[in-house]
């Protein structure tokens, strides 16, 4: 069978002396700010972080460089859009312009024709009472 031990309290304290004796020997056996291996992670890791901040602001300028491009690629865009505007506006002026010309032109025709046909009336009645 078996049999609970308990450690009674002079085995407890003696344990726990033990644990943080343990704890001090760890503490002290880590090396401190002036050892060379940790200069040497130290300058690792700064020079890692460099490497990151160059390539972030490496990454920032390829960025803002595609945001002008993109930004010029929307002036052109624009301009091209509001010179076709413009050509189109023209395009329409002039439609509108030979539309009234041909419209005026009719309208002479016609009234021309008109003229001409009293006239003619003009001249038979004329004619009918010479006789």
């Amino acid at each position: 069978m078996r049999r609970n031990v308990l450690p009674n309290l002079q085995e407890r304290q003696n344990a726990s002396a033990q644990a943080k004796k343990a704890m001090l020997e760890k503490f002290r056996a880590t090396p401190g700010p002036d050892d060379p291996g940790v200069q040497e992670r130290r300058a690792a890791r700064e020079a890692m972080l460099a490497e990151r901040a160059a390539r972030t602001a490496q990454r920032e300028a390829a960025k803002r460089a595609r945001e002008v491009e993109l930004a010029e690629q929307a002036a052109r865009a624009a301009a091209l859009a509001e010179q076709a505007e413009r050509e189109a506006a023209e395009m329409a002026a002039r439609a509108a312009a030979e539309q009234a010309e041909r419209e005026a032109a009719i309208l002479a025709e016609q009234k021309a024709a008109r003229d001409e046909r009293y006239a003619a009336r003009k001249a038979a009645k004329k004619q009918r009472r010479k006789g």
